[in-house]
């Protein structure tokens, strides 16, 4: 499936950054765990555990995406593979609506990062996506019946 783009693309300007104090941190040993408040647990802080967390802390509380809409590192399976989404929003009807996937801010969002994104997407078919490595971050809208999409200057307000 190929899909033509209305607009050139839209840098977001998001500040995830400024959520890093309301992160729940601890240690074992070595290591060092944040707790997810989606799947009520601790998990291993590395970098795009940290973006994924402080993104969650967005749609949160400046988005205001209730917690029971949203599910972290869904599974599904792409072309005999076992993948995961970061992050999924659901609409009222329990229907995959945004789907953001995060990367380390030391991976560059290229066209391919845009593309695999995308790829994930088919499974799911939810009507926005984004992409964010913390620096950059890109949202769209996508329309499957027309195989089109267009940019977004913002993540869309979650409406029931």
């Amino acid at each position: 499936m190929t899909f033509s783009t209305y607009l050139r693309p839209v840098l977001l300007q998001l500040d995830f950054l400024q959520f890093q104090p309301k992160l729940r941190l601890s240690r074992s040993g070595e290591k060092t765990f944040v707790y997810d408040p989606i799947r009520r647990k601790d998990v291993a802080l590395i970098p795009e555990e940290l973006l994924r967390q402080l993104v969650l802390q967005f749609l949160l509380e400046v988005k205001n995406y209730p917690a029971n809409r949203i599910r972290v590192e869904a599974g599904f399976t792409l072309n005999g593979l076992q993948k995961r989404s970061d992050i999924i929003v659901f609409d009222a009807a329990i229907k995959p609506w945004l789907l953001v996937e995060c990367k380390s801010p030391k991976v560059p969002l290229t066209q391919a990062t845009f593309e695999q994104a995308a790829r994930y997407n088919l499974q799911w078919q939810a009507p926005f996506l984004a992409v964010t490595n913390g620096l950059a971050t890109f949202c769209c809208s996508l329309d499957f019946e027309k195989q089109a999409f267009e940019y977004l200057g913002d993540l869309p307000d979650f409406s029931e």
